[in-house]
C-alpha cells in the first residue's frame, strides 16, 4: 500500500510531461500580405535543452536553373547539407557567414559535395559566378522549428510549457522575440512583421541579371 501513492504520482507527472500544445502561426507583413519563408523557432524555458543525435539523412539545397532551392532552409545543429548541381554549367558556392565559412569553387555539373553545419546561426549562400544566386540556411540548436508556407502559415506541436519564440526572415531587420506559455490546447499566434524592401537581383529572360 505505501508504494501505491508514489506510483500514482509518477503516472500523473508522466501524463503532464507528454501534454502537448498544437501551435498555429500566421505571419503577415505591414500591408497584410502573407510572408513565406519566415523561420519560427521555439526555445523551452522550463527545461534544459536536450542533446539531439545528428540526422541520419542529409538535407539538400539544390542548384538548378541557376538558382538555389529552397530559398530558405532550416536545420538543427549537426546537420549535413548536400549541394547537388543539377545545372549543365559550373557554379561557385561560398559563404562568408560567421556560423560557417566555406567555399566550393568551380562546382561542376553533377557534383554533390556536402558540408556539416556544426554551429548555430544564419548562413548566407552565394555564387561567385552568378550574382543573383542567394539562399539562406538557418542552423538552430532546438528541435522545435518551422518555416511558413506560401500562405504565411506554419504549425508546430510542442510539449506544454514556457517558451521563447524567435521569428526570423531575410528581410527582417532584427529577430522578433517574445515569451509565451503554451497550454495543452490549440494555440493560434499571429505575427505582423515590418520587412525591408526585397533587394534581390532578378534575372532577365535572356539570363542577364537586373535589379527591380
Amino acid at each position: 500500500m505505501p508504494r501505491f501513492p508514489a506510483v500514482l504520482l509518477i503516472c500523473v507527472l508522466a501524463g503532464r510531461a507528454v501534454a502537448a500544445a498544437d501551435v498555429s502561426f500566421v505571419v503577415k507583413d505591414a500591408q497584410g500580405q502573407a510572408v513565406p519563408d519566415a523561420v519560427i523557432a521555439l526555445y523551452a524555458l522550463d527545461v534544459p535543452a536536450a542533446t539531439l543525435p545528428p540526422l541520419a539523412t542529409p538535407v539538400e539545397i539544390v542548384q538548378q536553373d541557376q538558382e538555389y532551392a529552397p530559398y530558405v532552409t532550416v536545420v538543427r545543429v549537426g546537420t549535413e547539407v548536400v549541394f547537388p548541381n543539377r545545372d549543365d554549367i559550373q557554379h561557385h558556392i561560398y559563404s562568408l557567414s560567421k556560423a560557417k565559412r566555406f567555399e566550393k569553387p568551380l562546382y561542376a555539373p553533377g557534383a554533390h559535395e556536402s558540408v556539416l553545419f556544426d554551429a548555430p546561426g544564419i548562413v548566407t549562400l552565394g555564387c561567385n559566378i552568378h550574382d543573383w544566386m542567394i539562399a539562406y540556411l538557418v542552423v538552430l540548436p532546438t528541435p522545435h522549428f518551422a518555416k511558413t508556407d506560401a500562405n504565411g502559415a506554419a504549425q508546430l506541436s510542442v510539449p506544454a510549457g514556457r517558451y521563447r519564440i524567435e521569428v526570423w526572415h531575410p528581410r527582417l531587420a532584427a529577430t522578433d522575440m517574445r515569451e509565451v506559455t503554451l497550454v495543452d490546447a490549440a494555440v493560434p499566434l499571429d505575427y505582423t512583421l515590418k520587412l525591408k524592401p526585397d533587394r534581390r537581383i532578378r534575372r532577365t529572360p535572356e539570363g542577364k541579371s537586373s535589379g527591380y
